[in-house]
């Protein structure tokens, strides 16, 4: 049986919860709701649950406190937020698993399959640390985050955003192209990322791919435009992206 603890300040929200996990798995246990963080501390130490559905906006002490103050765990976290664009885009960059309020019966049934995954993976305690580390070093660094997590099937990988010439967009995946020609695919849309790297210095130049324009050695004004990358890769403009590209080039 997977043990499960729910945290949220909300009891309509946690009992909600608590319901649809009933309804869709045989192999969870709910073994403690908590609308209190400190007594969530206590339930989860002394309970030591598989997995902890989070609530991020608690007052006193919000989701991330709690596990600082928890200070090292051997549980997997699922967040539950309202929707924010600027901490959605840190637990992506951190590659955290999250749902949103109201929690939809679909996404939940998705994470449980996710965190089934990862857990048949055996992710290692310093892995999980690392991730919450970026997670609160994305959210104090209002200048951007430096480093990317990214979920593959092997496990999590550490990225220098840096690092990244490229990313290239095949139905529901996409594939990093680093500077030391490494290729990493994960199971996730271009537009997962798009947010967070277009904060930096990259430019979504078609509907399939992402440059970093620090990498972009020359602009081809045929075919409607085409970029040469320092890897000699050449990449169409798309006709709409082409003078919002240009005035972005001018200024480099």
């Amino acid at each position: 049986m997977i043990r499960v603890i729910l945290v949220d300040d909300e009891p309509q929200s946690s009992k909600a919860l608590e319901i649809k996990l009933r309804e869709l798995a045989d192999d969870i246990e709910v073994i403690g709701i908590c609308n209190d963080p400190e007594k969530a501390i206590s339930a989860i130490k002394k309970m030591k649950p598989d997995l902890v559905f989070l609530d991020i906006e608690m007052p006193g002490m919000n989701g991330f406190q709690l596990l600082e103050k928890l200070e090292q765990f051997d549980f997997e976290v699922i967040f539950v937020t309202a929707y924010n664009e600027y901490m959605l885009n840190a637990l992506h960059i951190s590659a955290l698993d999250y749902l949103l309020k109201p929690v939809d019966t679909e996404e939940l049934n998705s994470a449980l399959a996710r965190f089934r995954k990862r857990i048949t993976l055996q992710n290692n305690r310093l892995e999980k640390k690392e991730q919450f580390d970026l997670l609160s070093e994305t959210l104090r660094d209002q200048s951007g985050p430096k480093r990317l997590a990214i979920a593959t099937a092997q496990g999590i990988t550490f990225l220098k955003i840096k690092e990244i010439v490229r990313v290239e967009a095949l139905s529901n995946y996409s594939t990093f192209h680093l500077v030391n020609k490494q290729k990493i695919v994960v199971s996730r849309t271009l537009k997962d990322f798009e947010a967070v790297l277009t904060q930096q210095n990259f430019f979504r130049v078609n509907r399939s791919c992402i440059v970093n324009t620090d990498y972009i050695i020359k602009y081809k004004n045929e075919d409607g435009g085409v970029l040469e990358l320092h890897d000699g890769t050449e990449i169409n403009v798309g006709p709409h992206r082409k003078n919002d590209l240009l005035d972005i080039l001018s200024r480099i």
